[in-house]
């Protein structure tokens, strides 16, 4: 009997370390990512990579120039080198990657390549996605900020004619919504 709930026990503490690993590799911490005045925050994974980016990020916000590649991702060159720690990925669109210890890469397609994650955008549908990225368009210019600039509301205006658009929090037209929080013609908030 003392053998089979010793057995238990051992199960019971190595289930919870596993728990509690998978737990630490995500952070509270947010990354918010600017892109012609548009903002979406980031959720970032624990690692080195991103504890460095934060650290800087609290010393003032981080610009860079990124530019489409291969049809599936913006890339740009951060203009400092974090610590990578990379391993075999197969992004997901919306996945925030560090390339080669010194690029960010922010996908709206997919790409398997040893990657250093950092984390994952969080928006609504892959067009809201594209559309923030701007994707296919050519050079944007990305800004890294530990806060959204999300202050005050500016004003309110009254949208007369009710045409059914839905809008996600950011601002973004959404063609087809799902589920989450909308704003349709700035009379209603809906959840779906």
């Amino acid at each position: 009997m003392k053998h089979i709930l010793l057995f238990l026990a051992v199960m019971l503490l190595t289930g919870c370390s596993k728990d509690s690993e998978v737990m630490a590799q995500t952070m509270t911490q947010k990354l918010y990512i600017t892109i012609d005045g548009k903002t979406l925050s980031v959720e970032l994974v624990d690692n080195a990579a991103t504890q460095t980016l934060v650290t800087a990020l609290q010393e003032g916000d981080i610009t860079y120039e990124a530019h489409d590649y291969g049809g599936f991702e913006k890339v740009g060159a951060l203009g400092r080198s974090l610590p990578t720690s990379d391993t075999q990925t197969t992004t997901q669109a919306g996945d925030v990657i560090l390339y080669s210890g010194n690029q960010i890469v922010l996908f709206y397609g997919s790409n398997s390549w040893s990657y250093t994650r950092l984390g994952r955008m969080e928006y609504s549908t892959q067009a809201e996605l594209e559309s923030f990225l701007k994707a296919g368009q050519g050079n944007v210019t990305v800004k890294l900020s530990l806060s959204s600039g999300a202050t005050a509301i500016n004003g309110i205006r009254s949208i007369s004619a009710d045409d059914g658009a839905y809008y996600s929090l950011n601002g973004l037209r959404v063609e087809h919504p799902t589920k989450g929080m909308f704003i349709r013609n700035g009379k209603k908030v809906i959840i779906i």
